[in-house]
């Protein structure tokens, strides 16, 4: 693209607007890490969303929260002069870490030169940062959305998401498309163009209890059919095609005389696409034993669906974000995460882009931090995504 382009000298207004904002964006990362909140601390997620809200409000954002079970609940920002009937797009992201209280005593916040270290830097303060420096960003250049940006930050997505999944997919399903703030993938900070599917399956298998040395004869061993189940189960792995299989907890039996009567063991699976989601959750749902006098329950089921972030109607966004990095001197490109977000929920039911966060390194490690000058030249692309127009005409008005 030329360099007298619009979409480059608009490139060039961002880039020096979020340059600009280089210090505020190290201090609202820095405040909201000195906010420490583990998932399990619901109380903790609410200095986060008030140090965030005054970030927002800032930009002309009006919040608002929202309880969801026994976290900290939901915050909702959106434009306080927002037009009724427009679509909208949300920028979707979490307040809450995996760090446990006292974790800054040895994991202080400090800025080493172009690094933000400390807990939850990188996953993700820094990413619920650049939302807020980006809108400052285009009220700087004087640059309106069309499409509407509403802000979803959630309290548990460290911990499965189970109590605010379905308001997230409720608001997705009427947004026009998805901005997911999850950090950056490697050095370049990459897309994450797709991720597993999840889901946990607990399987108790039940037999008869006898005396080992009396009467072994009458016991129908719980341990024997389970180490059978184990087997089968753990033959499903095939990681050649994204299928992770893995057999994690195991209990069972009373004491070394007793034939057991019970055993239990848990089973992670992780999934690339969708079909084999569905196969092995019916094939696990139907584990049975040949085995005279056992018989086996299953419960459990697909948590997260995968995000296939390559096919439509992802693949535009996606290359359309891609587009506009090479305005901002950036060729991040994209690749296959081993982990699951939020985005995973969103991308059933709307155009998603996943790993729009911070560039860094060290989610949930020691060596957590932002490396600044990549994540604000994000910033400004950031930007520049939220003004493109909507891509579903279909989408519905502003929540």
């Amino acid at each position: 693209m030329p360099p007298g382009h619009p979409d480059s000298r608009l490139a060039e207004r961002l880039h020096k607007a979020a340059l600009d904002r280089r210090a505020a964006f190290v201090e609202l990362t820095s405040d909201l890490a000195l906010l420490e909140s583990p998932g399990d601390h619901a109380e903790l997620q609410q200095p986060v969303f008030d140090r965030l809200s005054r970030a927002l409000e800032r930009t002309g954002m009006s919040c608002r929260r929202y309880p969801a079970g026994q976290t900290g609940g939901i915050l909702l920002a959106a434009p306080a002069d927002r037009t009724r009937g427009t679509p909208f797009q949300v920028l979707l992201g979490h307040a809450d870490t995996v760090w446990p209280t006292g974790t800054l005593v040895d994991m202080p916040v400090i800025l080493d030169g172009d690094s933000l270290r400390g807990p939850g830097t990188f996953d993700m303060k820094g990413g619920l940062a650049m939302a807020a420096v980006a809108l400052e960003v285009l009220g700087a250049v004087g640059a309106r959305p069309a499409v509407t940006p509403v802000l979803l930050v959630n309290s548990d997505e460290e911990m499965d998401s189970a109590a605010s999944r379905d308001t997230i997919r409720r608001v997705a399903r009427r947004a026009d498309r998805v901005l997911v703030l999850e950090p950056g993938q490697g050095p370049d900070g990459r897309l994450k163009s797709g991720r597993p599917g999840t889901a946990l399956y607990h399987v108790t298998v039940n037999g008869r209890a006898a005396h080992a040395g009396l009467a072994p004869h009458e016991g129908r061993s719980a341990i024997l059919a389970m180490a059978d189940l184990v087997r089968d189960v753990s033959a499903l792995h095939d990681p050649g095609r994204g299928i992770l299989v893995n057999v994690g907890t195991v209990h069972g039996g009373t004491r070394r005389n007793v034939i057991p009567a019970e055993c239990r063991f848990t089973v992670d699976v992780r999934t690339a696409t969708r079909p084999d989601a569905e196969r092995l959750d019916a094939r696990l749902r139907d584990l049975s034993s040949p085995r005279d006098g056992i018989s086996v329950s299953v419960e459990g089921a697909i948590e997260r669906p995968p995000f296939e972030g390559t096919i439509f109607p992802h693949r535009y966004l996606l290359d359309r974000a891609l587009e506009l990095a090479s305005l901002h001197g950036a060729d991040p490109g994209h690749g296959y995460a081993g982990g699951a977000s939020d985005g995973n929920f969103t991308a059933e039911v709307a155009p998603t882009v996943d790993g729009l966060g911070a560039v860094g390194a060290g989610a949930h490690a020691a060596h957590e931090h932002v490396a600044v000058d990549l994540t604000v030249r994000r910033i400004a692309w950031l930007a520049h995504l939220l003004l493109e127009p909507a891509l579903r005409p279909e989408s519905t008005p502003t929540p």
